[in-house]
This record gives structure tokens, C-alpha cells and sequence, in this order.
């Protein structure tokens, strides 16, 4: 009986030292499985959903994908407008990690498709471009009405949007459509904080009665309409303030005097957002890379628009041959979104022949 019961206490016992040894290895396993699928899930590859006008220097990104051991592919999805219209299609299958380029005009429409992410890098920004923690300013660039210097010789360049409506400017401004472009649009924008509600659709009629050209797109008006483009008939354009150094780094000729100039007054501002899609700690490693000093130093001679770091150095040639407006006119962009297509619908009433 005492051996019995002896032998039947060691078999209890030798019975549960087993079952704790098996509870613990599934419990190691479990474990070792959760951190094999958070590192497995964890993306290695990302894409960035981006605008056609997305340029950078050679190399660039290889200098992220050697820092993080994360690569990256762009996908380019048309115009700013195209590529906010496919990312809301697309939303519940996003097709990209991160997408650049919707702007402060569009913004409203986009802002429910990213996951909220504040860089450390914020600090070194403007704080007038951060606006919402599900976006992240990349650059900005102010629409402006720039003019070929050779055109006006004989009277003074136009300085402000009152004095295109003048005879002496009369038949040589080119403006975009806002329906079909966004430095359109931003002008537009532009024409209705300066008017306000009650006046701006008399300032349109006016106008377009001086003589002003309608083109569909900033390619068409600055290319083929506008004579500092190379273009007949339009020495004022609707364009950048960073239009006059392309035309002096792209010139055919060497030159060191920029042949268009910038009216700094009447500009509108157009912010450029970065917004993580499918959240990850790599998506926020390439928000951050985007917001790096050397990323941001290489933005203005690619695309031609300003880094949102204050502290980012610019090219002598934006030094040189353009001017930053100190006061840009700017709008709210929920403003925006709750009035843009009865603007535009307004807009077309007006220009329609």
C-alpha cells in the first residue's frame, strides 16, 4: 500500500511536471510567433503614391534605403487632383504606404485616408505650414503672377491684381482654368480673399473683359500663351514665384539674369502634404527621411518649390533670382472644401462665352 501509493504520488507528480513543461513551451511558442509576425509585418518595401511633378536627385532615396534597409517605389498617379480622386477610390485597398502631394487646396478631401502621425522633425519647420496631425508639410510654393521683364519697357510691370484690370495691361494676361488646374484654382482662391464673396465675381467679369486668355493648364498658358515661356500673345501669366530661376537654370544659353520677374503682392500659398496610409513604423521612418534636412535641401532645384524647414539652405539660384512674398494670401482649406465647386461653378458662368 505505501509503495502503491508511493509509486501513484510520483506518477502524479512526474504527470504534472510534464503538463507545466508542455504549457510553457506553447506559451514560449506563442510568444516567439507574435514576434515573428510583428517582425514580418513589419514592411520592408514601401510604396510612395505621388503627383507626376515628383522629382528628386539621383540617389536620394537610395541614401534612405541605406540607412533603414527600407526600399522604396514611387508611383506617380497624375496631377494633385488625380492623385486625391484615386486615393479616396482606393481607399479601403490603398494603393501606396505614404502619398505626397495633395495640397491645401484639395486637403480636405484626403484627410480621412491617412493615420495620424507628428514627426519629431515638426519643430524645425515653419509652424505656419503644420496644420493637421494627419498630414505633414513637405514643401510650399506660392502661385504668382509672374511677367517677362522685356515686354515692359515702356510701362511699368503690373504690381498687385487691381492693376490688371487696367487698359494699359489689357489682352496680356493668361490665367488657368480652376476647374482644370491648380495654380488655377489657387488664383481663383486668390481673387476671392482679396474680393471677398461680394466682389470677386465682378473682378472676374472685369476681368476677362480686359482681355485676359484662358488656357487649360499651367503647361498650355506658361509654353504656348505666355512670351517668357516662349509662347505668343500673353506677357503676364499665372505661375510661380519660383518660375523665374527655372527659367535661368533651364535656358538654352547660359545667362545669369532671369528674363521673368515675380508681383510678390496677390500671391496665393500652396502647402504640400505627406500623409501615411497604411501605418507602420517604416511609413513614419519615410515621413521623417522626408523631412530631413537633406531631403529638404534637395526639393527646390526638382520641383521647384520651397522646403518646409526653416533651417534648409536654398540654391543660389533661388537666392539669386526670386523673392519668398512676406505676405502670401492663404484660406482655411475646410473654407475651401465647403465652397470650391459652387466657386468654380460660378467661375465657369462667368468665363462661359
Amino acid at each position: 500500500m505505501e509503495l502503491s501509493s508511493q509509486m501513484g504520488s510520483s506518477s502524479s507528480n512526474e504527470g504534472g511536471l510534464n503538463l507545466k513543461l508542455f504549457t510553457a513551451v506553447i506559451v514560449a511558442c506563442l510568444v516567439l510567433a507574435a514576434c515573428s509576425t510583428t517582425a514580418t509585418d513589419e514592411p520592408t518595401e514601401l510604396v510612395l503614391l505621388t503627383h507626376d511633378s515628383f522629382a528628386l536627385s539621383e540617389g536620394t532615396l537610395d541614401a534612405f534605403t541605406a540607412e533603414t534597409g527600407i526600399k522604396v517605389t514611387v508611383l506617380e498617379g497624375g496631377d494633385g487632383g488625380s492623385l486625391v480622386t484615386q486615393a479616396v477610390l482606393s481607399k479601403d485597398n490603398p494603393t501606396g504606404d505614404v502619398l505626397y502631394g495633395v495640397d491645401n487646396t484639395l486637403l480636405t478631401r484626403a484627410l480621412d485616408l491617412f493615420v495620424p502621425y507628428e514627426s519629431p522633425a515638426l519643430s524645425s519647420l515653419d509652424p505656419s505650414l503644420v496644420t493637421d496631425p494627419r498630414v505633414t508639410p513637405i514643401d510650399f510654393g506660392d502661385v504668382c503672377l509672374n511677367y517677362e521683364k522685356s515686354a515692359f519697357a515702356e510701362i511699368a510691370p503690373p504690381t498687385g491684381l487691381d492693376d490688371l484690370l487696367q487698359p494699359a495691361y489689357a489682352n496680356m494676361l493668361v490665367v488657368e482654368n480652376p476647374a482644370t488646374s491648380s495654380p488655377g484654382l489657387a488664383f481663383l482662391l486668390a481673387t476671392i480673399v482679396e474680393y471677398g464673396e461680394d466682389g470677386w465675381q465682378d473682378y472676374w467679369t472685369n476681368l476677362l473683359a480686359n482681355g485676359t486668355v484662358i488656357a487649360p493648364d499651367w503647361e498650355t498658358a506658361y509654353y504656348t500663351n505666355f512670351t517668357g515661356g516662349g509662347g505668343t500673345g500673353s506677357p503676364i501669366v499665372v505661375s510661380y514665384a519660383s518660375s523665374p530661376p527655372a527659367g535661368v537654370i533651364f535656358a538654352e544659353e547660359p545667362t545669369d539674369e532671369a528674363l521673368t520677374a515675380t508681383v510678390t503682392n496677390g500671391c496665393f500659398r500652396q502647402i504640400e502634404y505627406a500623409g501615411i496610409l497604411k501605418d507602420s513604423e517604416a511609413a513614419r521612418k519615410l515621413v521623417d527621411f522626408m523631412l530631413s534636412k537633406d531631403f529638404q535641401e534637395d526639393i527646390p532645384l526638382n520641383m521647384f518649390v520651397f522646403p518646409a524647414r526653416t533651417d534648409a539652405a536654398l540654391p543660389t539660384e533661388f537666392v539669386d533670382y526670386t523673392e519668398i512674398p512676406s505676405n502670401p494670401l492663404t484660406m482655411d482649406p475646410e473654407t475651401i472644401d465647403a465652397n470650391r465647386d459652387r466657386w468654380i461653378d460660378e467661375w465657369t458662368q462667368i468665363a462661359a462665352p
